[in-house]
């Protein structure tokens, strides 16, 4: 079963469709350059109510380790996806699952995946000045070779529309949405995220 991570949620109704249309786990976003940052202590709010097995995730982008750590624990987080210029020894750092993102250029891109010892790759597309979000897919065919390194988690410009071509192609071990569910920035649209589900769901089926 390909596992689903809807990524962004800034409140509890959007976290709340996404636990009830089938979510395997949410993102957290605590870097204050996204339109979809959410506080530390409202992420907390949220993430009491979540049902138990919905695994919370904070995403930080070159983030000091200290404050990392003390996001983790305030917020109960349960993974953390590291999207920044961090590299192999700091991803070590952490008592708790790490997920590193990539962002997918071309097949150089790929190189320095082996370095990283992690839970799982997250792979995005590269667009300048952006940390992620960028909307935009990158060539499929890159990910089908990132998988020799280990778990893959897909990401970059997925929509309900297109998440079962990728799917298909891929095969990952998980697939990450966001602004591909959203009606604006920072708020989810809840049909098209029951859609993208949905549409994985089948996809992923024998």
């Amino acid at each position: 079963m390909i596992r689903i991570k809807i990524c962004g949620i800034t409140n509890l109704d959007d976290a709340m469709a996404a636990a009830e249309a089938g979510a395997d786990a949410l993102g957290f976003i605590f870097y204050k350059k996204s339109p979809r940052y959410v506080e530390p202590l409202r992420a907390a709010e949220i993430i009491a109510q979540l049902p138990p097995f919905v695994t919370p995730v904070g995403v930080f982008v070159n983030e000091r380790e200290e404050k990392i750590r003390e996001t983790v624990s305030l917020a109960c987080l349960q993974a953390v996806q590291l999207h920044g210029d961090e590299t192999p020894e700091f991803c070590q750092r952490f008592g708790t699952r790490v997920i590193k993102a990539f962002q997918i250029k071309n097949k150089e891109s790929l190189k320095h995946m082996s370095h990283f010892r992690v839970s799982a790759y997250l792979l995005d597309s590269y667009k300048e000045g952006l940390r992620g979000g960028t909307g935009e897919i990158f060539d499929w065919h890159l990910a089908v070779v990132a998988k020799t390194f280990g778990r893959i988690i897909l990401a970059g410009g997925l929509t309900p529309d297109n998440v079962t071509e990728a799917v298909k192609l891929v095969q990952p071990y998980g697939v990450d949405v966001a602004g591909g569910v959203e009606r604006e920035k920072g708020l989810k649209d809840h049909g098209k995220l029951k859609k993208f589900i949905t549409e994985v769901r089948r996809a992923s089926r024998p």
